[in-house]
């Protein structure tokens, strides 16, 4: 069994969204950060991103049960040449964590590092992740051990001037519903990303009940794409159910 998949996985919990990214792209949405290893205090942050991985299928289940059962598995040419990178993980209170820390806290102090130093620091930390700390999901924060998720991530960084979204939220901002929501649509609006028939590896549904479903929206709503790239995508869709019990 090979440890690493050739393809990137995203799992949602529900068809719609499913639906959603075949016809308008990759979402990316703030998501809170747990960033004690840089702060030294419980508090998160938040990043605009969408996360993938590149587990292999038979790791599947115990990241459906986390994340959800709907999923896209995508080609890591198309990850490459829109810009997705692996996370970093760092463990905390090794000589590496301390070095990175002490480098990012210095270009607070005084002047930065060069013009642009915190665009650039900024964008590090949004590929961050300690090996183990706490989630928000669900409304709730939850242990997790994250270095197991082998993520790959997507985030809306650069010029915070040029910026259609705020480069980060801070927790209280998160917790604002409407503002939140405000930042989450402009990043919609601005920043998903596209994925066409050929790019798609993988269909993933619940369960076979599904599938007809999301075969009538495929066949309805990306009939602007070839009628052979539409075939192709056809053949992607298999339900989790029937994974399971082939595994």
């Amino acid at each position: 069994m090979q440890p690493k998949s050739h393809t990137l996985f995203h799992f949602t919990k529900n068809l719609s969204f499913l639906k959603d990214i075949l016809k308008s792209g990759f979402w990316p949405r703030y998501c809170l950060e747990d960033v004690r290893w840089y702060t030294g205090r419980d508090n998160q942050t938040a990043y605009s991103m969408v996360c993938f991985c590149d587990i292999p299928l038979s790791r599947v289940d115990e990241h459906v049960d986390f994340y959800g059962s709907f999923g896209i598995g995508v080609t890591k040419e198309w990850a490459k040449s829109n810009g997705l990178s692996p996370v970093i993980y760092i463990n905390e209170n090794t000589k590496q964590h301390q070095a990175l820390k002490k480098l990012l806290e210095e270009n607070l102090k005084g002047k930065q590092y060069y013009n642009g130093a915190d665009v650039d620091i900024n964008t590090i930390m949004t590929h961050i992740k300690p090996t183990e700390g706490n989630m928000f999901i669900d409304g709730q924060f939850i242990p997790k051990e994250f270095y197991q998720e082998n993520e790959w991530r997507y985030s809306v960084t650069g010029d915070y001037k040029a910026l259609k979204i705020k480069p980060f939220l801070t927790e209280s901002v998160y917790g604002n519903v409407n503002a939140l929501e405000s930042e989450n649509s402009n990043a919609k609006e601005f920043y998903s990303l596209r994925v066409s028939p050929s790019d798609i590896k993988y269909l993933f549904v619940k369960s076979d009940s599904d599938i007809p479903d999301l075969v009538n929206f495929i066949q309805t709503e990306l009939d602007h794409y070839p009628s052979a790239d539409i075939k192709i995508l056809l053949s992607r869709v298999t339900s989790l159910e029937t994974i399971s019990r082939d595994m």
